[in-house]
């Protein structure tokens, strides 16, 4: 199958089209060059801004994919709360547009969205639940699964919570913050009243893999299973590396100044990917230990 990546360049997207090569034709896209590094000859990159309605239109008349996932999108709560704007023209009208597209050449589209859809008021949330976004983030996001929820041809809606893992093109993620800010003797504020179900990125990968090659539809929870808080999270990082947990500093949201509102508990119910997918995700534990192998330290 030709499988569409949108958000290539990204953490996620960068990990989904490892886990997709070897048995899928991927054509990766991303704003700007290619940052990944993989040479095979089902691999092609094309720079694509899926907000160019024109740009879309000629990748998809060129490769006409039978997957579509899309998992680019401006994902950071603060920036999205400061320029709304772009925001929304970026994570609603960039999905409106590609739907279009695979539309006409009847794609199975599969969204990536996340946990930032729910209010948090109740956690432990299934794919049936309520959503009721707190931030302006998690209403593009929203606003984007309604228009998927529209589309005539097959579609997948994959939620996943705070994810985590070693980036592959240097970009940084809370766990890898705490190995430098610690390293380095620094201390480091981290939130103990959010409660998420933070997820492995090879599993999230692998999840979407399964959902593609199973042609799996409908909405799925994809997350790890163990509750954390982003400040156990940090311990948990630090004892692992044998560093200093003392400089991990506790805060609630409510001494802790962020521009955009977080949700207070948004773990996820992941039965329904168990059992129709086969999705296991591994612990937080197996997580760290694969991505800080011990001969890396």
């Amino acid at each position: 199958m030709n499988v569409l990546v949108t958000g290539a360049n990204g953490f996620v997207g960068h990990y989904l089209v490892k886990k997709l090569l070897p048995g899928h034709k991927v054509i990766a896209t991303g704003r700007g060059e290619c940052r990944l590094s993989f040479e095979a000859d089902n691999f092609v990159y094309e720079p694509m801004d899926f907000t160019d309605p024109f740009a879309v239109h000629d990748v998809f008349e060129k490769y006409k994919p039978d997957v579509v996932v899309h998992a680019g999108a401006m994902g950071k709560p603060d920036e999205c709360e400061e320029q709304q704007w772009q925001t929304y023209i970026v994570n609603v009208e960039g999905t409106v547009t590609l739907l279009t597209n695979a539309a006409e050449i009847n794609s199975f589209f599969v969204y990536v969205s996340t946990d930032f859809v729910f209010s948090g008021e109740k956690g432990d949330y299934i794919e049936e639940d309520a959503t009721g976004p707190v931030n302006y983030y998690g209403k593009t996001k929203q606003e984007a699964e309604d228009a998927v929820r529209e589309y005539e041809a097959s579609w997948a809606i994959v939620r996943t919570v705070l994810v985590y893992g070693q980036p592959l093109s240097g970009r940084s993620n809370i766990l890898t913050i705490v190995k430098d800010k610690l390293e380095k003797n620094e201390s480091y504020n981290v939130v103990d009243d959010q409660m998420r179900t933070p997820t492995y990125v090879e599993d999230l990968a692998e999840g979407i893999v399964k959902i593609i090659d199973q042609r799996a539809t409908g909405i799925f929870h994809l997350s790890g299973q163990e509750k954390l808080t982003p400040y156990r999270m940090a311990q948990e990082t630090a004892l692992y590396l044998g560093l200093d947990k003392e400089l991990i500093r506790r805060v609630t949201a409510a001494n802790f100044s962020q521009l955009a509102k977080r949700p207070a508990n948004t773990s996820f119910i992941i039965s329904k990917a168990r059992a129709l997918l086969g999705y296991e995700p591994v612990s937080f534990r197996e997580g760290l230990e694969r991505m800080f192998p011990k001969q890396d330290q």
